[in-house]
């Protein structure tokens, strides 16, 4: 059974019935799901997480689902202990989250896993997104196991790979002549007119508790403890709030101890908004017009921007971004030292990382946990240089003279 009792206005406080609504009528803010913790603490704990699947259903206990659930395998992905890159920019005890596999290759499965489940409950039978490729792909996937329609709305310029990695599933997918922000607007004013379930909309307060399940895992994976320093990426600010609300959670749940986390989030320099605010030292993110390699994240209108801004303040931490050429830079960096080819939102991670250690905001003995959240594989695009063969025919003659110089002892 699920424990969530209501939905709650994050910033007025009022509460709402579990439905498929995301904005305070009052105030016009998200709605947060709330729980029954006391209730919750009597039936979860560390040997009952330990003993589910090896999936993020694991913690089906601390998510808002009261039905079956539509599980594609995602979650539990690996920690790793990311030696040559710490080595490389000055850090003894970094890890990388590497959500790159999952099902559809990105940190989205978990956030559409728990919106369709719950679409299911509330007897849609059609579902729909504003994305920019990470969200159409997985809402795409999940709708073709649940047998439900789909219509996935991506801006026009979307790179080839996700555009291909959406299709493949056959969805309706409408590409709109315009930014992130402006298929948003389009999906939001569809929401009254349409009966679908919109998985990032009227679905957002169950959507978001998906990336709860990031926190839960990296506790679990460092031996039930919170890092000392987390690093990810921003794009409406969503993901960043729900893994501090996650690692609190199971502090709250006595399952962890208390929460030291610093959280720091990255940006692209060309859509950085989230970043500009804590940089001026402003209560308020005021929207910018996106310009940068970095699709996946580019939302110049962050919706949980201030929330994400918040956080990054009363944890000790902070928010940095990342030029173009730096993100292609540090994406190359995490593929030659830790074989991990993460897309541009990943580039822009370690690129932001690099920074925070450089400047000493990050200290070189910290447990720091760097989250990449997709694959590369969608955005070769941005790093097409790197191919530069060779070329030999297919004789012994031939790779002697031409590659000789690259044969350690020859």
């Amino acid at each position: 059974m699920s424990y969530a009792k209501s939905l709650r206005c994050s910033k007025c406080g009022r509460e709402y019935p579990l439905e498929p609504i995301n904005l305070c009528d009052f105030c016009f803010s998200p709605l947060e799901v709330t729980y029954d913790y006391r209730s919750m603490s009597e039936v979860v704990s560390r040997e009952a997480i330990s003993s589910g699947p090896v999936t993020m259903w694991r913690y089906l206990n601390l998510l808002p689902i009261n039905d079956k659930v539509v599980d594609l395998g995602t979650g539990f992905t690996p920690l790793i202990k990311a030696e040559n890159l710490g080595k490389e920019i000055g850090l003894d005890n970094l890890y990388i989250k590497n959500d790159c596999l999952n099902p559809t290759y990105s940190f989205k499965d978990r956030v559409v896993s728990v919106a369709i489940s719950k679409a299911m409950e509330f007897g849609f039978d059609t579902v729909a997104c504003a994305s920019t490729g990470n969200l159409s792909a997985s809402v795409a996937a999940h709708a073709a196991k649940t047998g439900l329609k789909a219509y996935v709305f991506v801006p026009a310029n979307l790179e080839q790979g996700k555009m291909v990695s959406t299709a493949i599933y056959n969805p309706t997918l409408i590409a709109v002549d315009g930014t992130y922000d402006d298929v948003s607007r389009l999906c939001t004013q569809m929401v009254g007119r349409f009966k679908w379930g919109f998985i990032n909309i009227n679905l957002r307060p169950y959507y978001a508790e998906g990336s709860k399940t990031l926190g839960y895992e990296v506790a679990e994976q460092l031996g039930w403890r919170a890092p000392d320093c987390a690093v990810a990426p921003a794009a409406s600010g969503l993901l960043f709030t729900r893994i501090w609300k996650g690692l609190n959670e199971l502090a709250m749940l006595g399952l962890i101890g208390p929460v030291n986390t610093h959280m720091y989030l990255t940006q692209a320099a060309g859509c950085s908004p989230i970043v500009n605010a804590f940089n001026a030292g402003s209560l308020h993110v005021h929207p910018v017009k996106p310009n940068t390699i970095a699709r996946s994240i580019a939302i110049g209108n962050p919706s949980d921007g201030q929330y994400a801004l918040r956080i990054a303040r009363e944890s000790g931490g902070g928010a940095c971004a990342a030029f173009d050429e730096e993100i292609i830079e540090a994406m190359k960096l995490l593929s030659q030292t830790e074989g991990i080819f993460a897309e541009t939102a990943g580039g822009v991670v370690i690129a932001g990382l690099k920074r925070l250690v450089d400047s000493g905001a990050i200290k070189r003995d910290e447990l720091t946990v760097a989250f990449i959240t997709g694959s590369g594989l969608k955005t070769q695009e941005a790093v097409a240089e790197v191919v530069s063969p060779i070329t030999i025919q297919p004789t012994l003659s031939s790779f002697i003279e031409n590659c000789a110089d690259s044969v350690e002892g020859y």
